[in-house]
């Protein structure tokens, strides 16, 4: 595959572009326009979900940009309600038709208790020797599943695609993926907007002559975490995908570090789970 110049992770052999473009809460019709502006933009790499209700439009926001389909990291998700063995075969395929292309990355979009994570992982590697994705993966696993998952699954788990921003460390889950040889991707890398507002933030964005997203974005990409921000508008891709020319010091992102203070802005975890508790 070819990222251009930008920075990639290597987990398994597999390449992943650092920065990514999400398309949680886009409507069809600003999933299309806005996956075919990152790619022209620049991104190469694309997070959708089955319940999302937009795998059709990205697949048609893909062909609309022009980039050629080697060139770009694609992701999806498995629904939770599509966890028994067929029901996941079965969404699999459908994920694939919908986007009109076989997808690089298939996970697994919450853990559940039933059925069994031996059925859901025995699953999930057939969608896999079967050709309905390259890789396979988590999304929102503590530390304990992370690992029982691992365990049950033949081939690596590439990523646990988790909530993180600076003001929800991840730390234990970080040490966790490095432990499996796999790798974390934040969600709601920007804290949902709320980074804009941010003293510590804003000083270190003035020293640099960038804005706060660029500096949250810079900082988990530093961290070698892959970071996936989602926006309606172009200029705002513009600007987070303009991340690459600079860097931050050691005492910047320690500073940013410092930030946490285990805001959790989305938590749908099973009740029968508990996430990991912060070293703070």
């Amino acid at each position: 595959m070819a990222y251009g110049d930008q920075p990639t992770l290597s987990v398994d052999g597999v390449e992943i572009p650092l920065l990514g473009f999400g398309t949680w809460q886009l409507e069809p019709a600003d999933a299309r326009r806005m996956v075919a502006e990152a790619l022209r933009i620049g991104y190469r790499h694309i997070d959708t979900a089955w319940i999302y209700k937009n795998e059709k439009a990205v697949g048609e926001g893909i062909r609309d940009s022009g980039v050629p389909r080697e060139d770009i990291f694609l992701t999806t998700k498995i629904w939770v309600e599509h966890f028994t063995h067929d029901a996941l075969l079965k969404q699999a395929e459908e994920s694939a038709e919908s986007l009109g292309t076989t997808p690089d990355l298939l996970l697994l979009h919450w853990p559940k208790p039933t059925p069994t994570f031996e059925e859901t992982l025995g699953a999930l590697n057939q969608a896999k020797d079967r050709g309905l994705t390259r890789n396979i993966g988590l999304s929102n696993f503590p530390s304990k599943e992370f690992r029982q998952a691992q365990a049950l699954s033949k081939a690596r788990l590439i990523t646990n695609q988790v909530e993180h921003h600076p003001y929800l460390g991840v730390d234990a889950l970080v040490a966790t993926a490095a432990e499996l040889g796999s790798s974390i991707t934040a969600w709601s890398p920007l804290a949902q907007g709320k980074i804009a507002d941010d003293a510590t933030i804003s000083e270190i964005a003035q020293a640099h002559g960038k804005a706060n997203g660029q500096i949250t974005l810079r900082w988990l990409i530093q961290n070698r975490t892959i970071a996936i921000p989602r926006t309606t508008k172009e200029s705002r891709a513009r600007e987070n995908f303009d991340i690459f020319d600079f860097e931050l010091s050691g005492e910047e992102m320690q500073r940013m570090d410092a930030l946490d203070r285990g805001e959790r802005l989305g938590d749908w975890l099973d009740p029968a789970y508990d996430w990991d508790k912060s070293a703070a």
